[in-house]
């Protein structure tokens, strides 16, 4: 259970918004209710993470795409609905070359009808790219999230943010983590944060996701870390992370390999040497 009150980061103390933002996330209560109650007898293999944070520029998508493919590398049926208005995601998914994951446009009223199509698509996971400062649309994922995933960066700003989205998750009474990420390579900083959130009573993930160019150069071409160069310090960093996802949802992988997935990120591989 978290608890609200002060967060510690070293010198800083970062004041929690929690109680505050529990009276904003009122309004928006019935409107996630009545778009999951359809969902509660549904796919009951299926797992649905929703990966959340009020603050802009936490990485969201970054995270959400990793895992996804992540994912598929191993023989999971992968989706990512797409609710950020700014369509990151999506546009990553323009940039591909290769079908999977599939990444779907989406709007909160067809959340429920989206999931239920997965579901009888037999998919096997489904991560939620939601959108920063929208309280209805992160609060419907939320509720209908087996987990939530908090991306925030070890910075003042950030971490004094991630209250309302434990406020949310608090709300739709679904399991939350933290996972920190861009950290610095270098310093103490992301060893800092995890200490003061966890003394604030925030469950973190235990793992840290750096500040590395893998991330960055991915992308522009429609890949991720792990298919830029698969043995790089950030495909480690990913595949830590979907280890660590997969055990706290008692997600099974295949041991089938999706072929497809991994034999672009050879070729590409091949490419750039």
């Amino acid at each position: 259970m978290v608890r609200s009150g002060k967060v510690r980061c070293g010198h800083r103390i970062v004041a929690s918004t929690m109680v505050r933002s529990s009276f904003a996330c009122l309004h928006v209560f019935v409107y996630a209710h009545k778009h999951c109650n359809v969902l509660e007898s549904k796919h009951a293999t299926m797992k649905t993470v929703a990966i959340i944070s009020q603050k802009g520029g936490a990485g969201k998508t970054t995270v959400a795409i990793h895992l996804a493919v992540a994912a598929e590398q191993r023989g999971l049926r992968t989706a990512v609905f797409d609710l950020d208005p700014q369509a990151s995601a999506t546009s990553w998914s323009d940039r591909r070359n290769n079908p999977r994951p599939a990444v779907v446009a989406a709007q909160p009223p067809r959340l429920a009808n989206l999931l239920e199509q997965a579901a009888a698509q037999s998919a096997d996971l489904v991560l939620i790219d939601s959108a920063p400062n929208a309280d209805a649309a992160s609060l419907a994922a939320a509720r209908v999230a087996d987990l939530i995933l908090i991306p925030c960066r070890p910075a003042a700003f950030d971490l004094d943010a991630i209250g309302t989205t434990l406020n949310l998750a608090t709300l739709a009474g679904k399991p939350a983590w933290v996972v920190l990420n861009a950290v610095s390579p270098h310093g103490k900083l992301g060893e800092e944060a995890a200490v003061a959130l966890r003394q604030g009573g925030v469950q973190v993930a235990p793992l840290t996701v750096h500040h590395l160019v893998a991330f960055a150069h991915a992308v522009n071409d429609g890949r991720t870390a792990q298919e830029y160069d698969p043995k790089s310090r950030a495909a480690t960093e990913v595949d830590t992370l979907f280890r660590w996802l997969t055990k706290t949802l008692d997600l099974q992988t295949s041991k089938r390999v999706n072929v497809q997935t991994r034999k672009r990120a050879n070729i590409q591989t091949r490419k750039r040497a």
